[in-house]
């Protein structure tokens, strides 16, 4: 059997002798590796070979796959969203500059008074302490002015 000459012996790949490089390079492997090659170094690309494709290309290919009529509904979708939401935001930004500066205008002078009719209880209070000594402006309890004390 040994010297039949029709048998072939097989070797057996390890994978240890496949990890230097391919068993099968193939000349547009190596043509692309050349190219590859030559990019990075800047030379320029020779007349027939072509550059990769970038995403925005590739995606602008995609398109002609799909008819005209899709083509444009999908266009006055994306349009119509796009213009709705800067609707949408030119509206915001109005509504709420309205918000707020109504609220300012209405709520500041209420703030304003609260915050003056505080000073002048703070004020009358640090007068009698002055006048009358420490324990006379304890002797209201800090009731409100407008209120009578009970007694």
């Amino acid at each position: 059997m040994d010297s039949d000459p029709e048998i072939e012996f097989i070797e057996k790949d390890s994978g240890m002798s496949s990890l230097g490089g391919s068993k099968d390079e193939t000349p547009e492997r190596r043509a692309l590796a050349t190219v590859s090659r030559v990019q990075k170094r800047g030379i320029p690309l020779l007349s027939n070979q072509e550059p990769d494709e970038s995403v925005g290309e590739r995606f602008w290919g995609l398109t002609e796959m799909f008819p005209e009529p899709l083509r444009k509904a999908v266009e006055a979708v994306t349009g119509a969203t796009v213009n709705g939401c800067k609707g949408f935001y030119t509206f915001s930004c109005n509504a709420s500059w309205i918000f707020f500066t109504s609220s300012v205008i209405l709520f500041a002078p209420v703030i304003f008074e609260t915050e003056r009719a505080q000073m002048e209880e703070l004020q009358k209070s640090q007068q009698k302490q002055v006048l009358l000594g420490p324990s006379s402006a304890m002797a209201t309890g800090g009731s409100s002015p407008s209120l009578p004390l009970i007694r």
